[in-house]
């Protein structure tokens, strides 16, 4: 063990460290097996984590991001302190995998891995976010971190609140809650969706709803999901169809499973409105994760 715990460590390449209300956020670089490539996330140690195990909460970030944007804008340090939590942010896709096409656009290829696992050419190889965040990188932080891999949470922003709500509708009792901000709720049903969905899953329907919130949660098995979502009510992407709510609210409530919906009047669909109600999430996953 001590040496398998040493080749991880290994792996670890620390790119930067920053104190941050008496704990450290960092980055980290590693070969990644499901992706093939190098991937960074950032991972804040809260000061609990000088003296002791402590539960994990995922970040998912959404289109274009990199693991930067929440660890640099969302204001999120002060709550996980106080609550002592550990915060992992990684990226949203495989970097520089020298796919052609990859770059192309910005919904779609790199900064834009929707959380699922590929199938098609030629994605199938390296766009493998869903089986990243699931099992690679829990194995990792638990390796290399006083991670508590009993008690993990997730939340995350648009694609990224999309991937939060699929991961713990697809694996119950894995998460103790889940959060999102402006989720793509309904991807099957929305052109970002039925671009992003069409490349790496090809044409059957039924790959798709195995990622689709709105389809997952008809059939979670019980009611034991305390579901907040938080959404901009000026938000430009929920005007243009792509978010889709009302549909996963539907779905929900027919299945009696508890869910939180807030519109906030005023808010778009950006870091600010994150930043708002960043520390109102903290306090909702930790009030399982430190039950």
């Amino acid at each position: 063990m001590n040496l398998l715990k040493k080749a991880e460590n290994m792996a670890l390449k620390q790119i930067s460290s920053n104190k941050c209300f008496e704990g450290f956020q960092k980055v980290f670089e590693h070969d990644s097996v499901e992706l093939k490539c190098k991937m960074r996330f950032g991972i804040y140690l809260p000061p609990k984590a000088e003296i002791g195990k402590c539960p994990v909460l995922y970040w998912l970030s959404g289109l274009t991001c990199t693991e930067q944007n929440f660890i640099t804008k969302s204001g999120f340090h002060q709550a996980a302190s106080e609550h002592g939590l550990i915060v992992v942010a990684p990226d949203t896709s495989p970097r520089g995998c020298n796919i052609e096409g990859e770059d192309e656009s910005w919904d779609f290829g790199t900064g834009a891995g929707f959380y699922v696992d590929a199938t098609e050419e030629p994605w199938k190889t390296n766009y493998r976010m869903y089986s990243y965040i699931k099992d690679e990188l829990p194995k990792l932080i638990k390796a290399n971190f006083p991670a508590d891999s009993e008690r993990m949470s997730i939340f995350g922003h648009s694609m990224g609140g999309h991937g939060a709500l699929i991961l713990a509708l697809k694996n119950p009792g894995k998460y103790k809650s889940v959060s999102a901000f402006a989720p793509i709720c309904n991807p099957v049903q929305c052109p970002w969706g039925k671009k992003a969905f069409g490349g790496y899953l090809g044409s059957d329907l039924t790959q798709w709803e195995a990622y689709d919130a709105t389809h997952l949660v008809k059939s979670y098995p019980d009611s034991h999901l305390d579901i907040l979502i938080d959404q901009g009510k000026d938000d430009q992407f929920l005007s243009a169809g792509q978010l889709l709510p009302d549909n996963f609210i539907a779905a929900c409530t027919e299945r009696k499973i508890p869910v939180v919906f807030r519109l906030q009047q005023g808010y778009d669909h950006s870091y600010f409105f994150i930043a708002t109600f960043v520390n109102d999430h903290i306090r909702h996953h930790a009030k399982y994760l430190n039950a």
